[in-house]
């Protein structure tokens, strides 16, 4: 077995060893992660893992392991990963994305180095590595120590106007992902910088898209998922393997019969709001909705140049402040929810 975890090469038995002293004497995500190297080498076919809950109720489905292993070659084929290859994992294995990291790195036969998934992590900045997943928040807050790291995708949330114009200044390839849990993390990548940058979402091979009636994304991904996967993400189609993301259709406002999309929205503001904050709706008599803009602050006071970006029509009607937004434990807000335990009628 070429994978190496922290420095260590181990065997098929060793591993499980390691994982049980995880479990009993490491820290809270050491932890976790030893019950999920537990689980990967046990003899069930497939795993259990849990949505994130961003856009409804956190549920626990069955991924195969097989799927996570096909994800895994894909991964490596498209970032032209070999054995041997050093790469760093900095996210909780809670969810899948830092599941896969683990699954990555023992499928490719990766040196896989593992710290405490916080918001700025701390690694080896002298340290060469081939390959690092991250959260929007981790690659903004480690841009001037990513002089040695080769290739970046970040997820787990949308990658912000503001963040793909840093990111610009960076040597290493960095790609937005696409995917979801139920698809073993990503199924499409975008490259955010250097030469190879594009607006759309490039799959991974052998996955094929198409749109329902509604607009929304279609994923046949045979080699990670037995089922065609219907998504609420509305898209702009560009062929069968390229897509641009518009927004989720959960959230789409139709006021006065104009469709507006909170995230392209949500985008034009980001920069000119130093605080959270989120794009929604309510009743409108006339309208049938019109827009508002929730903060997460004690002040619903803005200066009005915030605005300027907008078109007419894309500017609130209201503001809303909230001190705390509810999040996901992956990083994203519960818009609806936050708007209920705040007593915001939507």
């Amino acid at each position: 077995m070429l994978f190496r975890l922290n420095g260590g090469s181990y065997g098929f038995e060793e591993l499980k060893e390691v994982a049980y002293s995880y479990i009993k004497e490491g820290e809270h995500y050491e932890k976790i992660m030893g019950r999920f190297l537990l689980d990967w080498l046990d003899d069930k076919d497939h795993i259990l893992v849990h949505t994130s809950g961003s856009t409804g109720k956190p549920k626990t489905i069955k991924l195969k392991k097989q799927a996570m292993v096909n994800s895994s070659i894909a991964t490596g084929d498209y970032l032209k990963l070999k054995p041997g290859d050093t790469s760093l994992h900095c996210l909780p294995c809670n969810y899948i994305a830092g599941k896969m990291m683990l699954v990555r790195a023992m499928i490719l036969g990766l040196e896989l180095d593992v710290v405490e998934p916080t918001s700025q992590p701390i690694f080896d900045y002298d340290k060469v590595y081939h390959f690092v997943a991250m959260l929007p928040m981790q690659l903004e807050l480690t841009l001037g120590y990513l002089h040695n790291v080769k290739n970046i995708i970040v997820g787990g949330s949308s990658v912000s106007k503001h963040l793909v114009g840093l990111v610009q200044s960076l040597k290493c390839k960095v790609y937005a992902t696409y995917g979801m849990t139920e698809t073993a993390t990503h199924i499409a990548l975008k490259p955010l910088n250097l030469k190879s940058k594009t607006p759309y979402f490039k799959a991974l091979p052998g996955v094929k898209l198409s749109q329902d009636d509604r607009g929304c994304l279609v994923v046949d991904a045979p080699s990670v998922s037995e089922e065609i996967i219907i998504t609420n993400d509305l898209v702009t189609l560009h062929s069968t393997t390229e897509f641009e993301w518009l927004g989720r259709i959960d959230n789409v406002i139709n006021s006065g019969g104009v469709k507006l999309f909170p995230e392209q929205i949500e985008e034009k503001l980001k920069g000119h709001i130093k605080t959270q904050f989120f794009i929604a709706s309510e009743p409108d008599e006339r309208l049938g909705e019109h827009l508002v803009l929730v903060l997460e602050s004690d002040s619903d006071t803005l200066d009005k140049t915030v605005f300027d970006e907008l078109e007419k029509f894309e500017i609130p009607k209201k503001i809303y402040a909230v001190p705390k937004f509810l999040m996901t434990p992956t990083g994203k807000i519960q818009r609806k929810e936050t708007l209920k335990a705040c007593s915001v009628l939507i």
